[in-house]
């Protein structure tokens, strides 16, 4: 259980980028359709973009970061 909320650089610059876009689509969706549960979605999705961290990719051992990318300043 440890390894699995173990805090890890594991996305990179282009998934990042792909996430926050794919985030910003779902609450402009979720906005249009007054849907609070998948703005909800939206929010977290961009958050962990921010972060560069997932949760899934850390429990697969799974990461998309590029060698010489920096780790995210928060």
């Amino acid at each position: 259980l440890k390894d699995l909320v173990k805090r890890e650089f594991n996305v990179g610059r282009k998934d990042q980028q792909i996430r926050l876009a794919a985030s910003i689509l779902i609450m402009v969706i979720a906005g249009i359709e007054s849907n609070g549960v998948l703005m909800l979605i939206g929010v977290g999705v961009a958050a962990l973009a921010l972060l560069q961290w997932c949760p899934a990719y850390n429990f697969l051992g799974k990461s998309t970061v590029q060698k010489g990318e920096k780790p995210p300043i928060f």
